[in-house]
């Protein structure tokens, strides 16, 4: 009788993230104790600074004194953020999950600039990129409500998606109208001298721009466009006003859950509140939540 084959590891268990890993996956994603939050407030130091470098760099006068100096303050700087980049990569569950995520596309770019400047030295100036890391400075400098507020705002937004593109739709039609309008009223020897131009006047126009490339010479044009004009601070209002109603709405219904860095270890969300036991993304069991005041040397669960 053949003996059975072992079974095949789960995919999603290779790498258990227990021990030494998980307190660096805590210190690296998450910031909620002391040295998570040195970790992340040292990270956005070195990524002003690496900025600098790349700005002062540019400046013909001081490359032509100090260049070498700040090639190499260049290359330890991108060296740094390539070690901080294996280890997320290293100490998460799922590193192609982190690899294609958001901020994990932000880590790759903010580290090929310099390798690839060397066959395209034009490439150099990508690396001002990295500024783009410091959306992680919501993780450290949070204050809980500023916190609340951003997330609510996001979720107003998401929430609020359709009406803005049913609103948006019916601002497209009136700039059509508007623009073909004018088209016909004003012709091609007042410089609208197609539709398309003409729309791209009525939309200039609507959102209070106003290039003055292109101007209505008519009395009847001229009319056209105070209304538009007067049209346009009604349209930028009502934007405003659908978001900030879907984010009333879900004050009431929510409440005041305070978010956290708290994270998912299988699908890396964060910012789940402090009481959770389970991910509002994924559904996953949450571990322990871990967080240690600043002012405090104990961690409490």
């Amino acid at each position: 009788m053949e003996k059975p084959l072992p079974p095949l590891p789960d995919p999603e268990h290779e790498r258990p993230l227990d021990g030494w890993r998980l307190r660096i996956y805590t210190i690296i994603f998450e910031a909620d104790t002391r040295a998570g939050r040195l970790f992340d407030q040292a990270l956005i130091v070195i990524i002003l600074l690496s900025i600098a470098v790349v700005m002062v760099d540019s400046v013909q006068a001081v490359n032509l004194r100090y260049g070498q100096a700040l090639n190499s303050l260049e290359w330890l700087f991108t060296l740094l953020f390539t070690a901080e980049y294996l280890a997320r990569l290293f100490c998460v569950r799922k590193p192609m999950q982190y690899a294609t995520s958001f901020f994990g596309i932000i880590d790759l770019v903010a580290v090929l600039p310099t390798y690839l400047a060397l066959f395209f030295p034009e490439l150099h100036a990508l690396i001002d990129v990295r500024v783009l890391r410091l959306l992680r400075v919501f993780r450290v400098f949070k204050l809980a409500a500023y916190v609340a507020e951003y997330q609510f705002l996001l979720s107003a937004l998401a929430a609020s998606g359709r009406k803005i593109l049913v609103f948006l739709s019916a601002v497209l039609m009136v700039v059509l109208i508007m623009g073909t309008l004018m088209y016909v009223v004003e012709g091609q020897t007042n410089g609208f001298t197609s539709i398309p131009t003409s729309i791209y006047w009525a939309i200039s126009t609507v959102t209070t721009v106003g290039f003055g490339d292109i101007t209505p010479k008519t009395d009847f044009g001229r009319f056209i466009a105070s209304i538009m004009m007067l049209m346009g601070w009604g349209i930028l209002a009502v934007p405003t006003g659908i978001v900030t109603a879907e984010m009333a709405m879900q004050r009431r219904q929510e409440g005041r859950s305070l978010p956290t860095t708290r994270t998912c270890h299988e699908c890396l969300t964060e910012g789940h509140a402090a009481d959770s036991h389970f991910c509002s993304n994924c559904g996953a069991r949450l571990p322990p939540y871990q967080r240690q005041e600043p002012d405090a040397g104990t961690t409490r669960p």
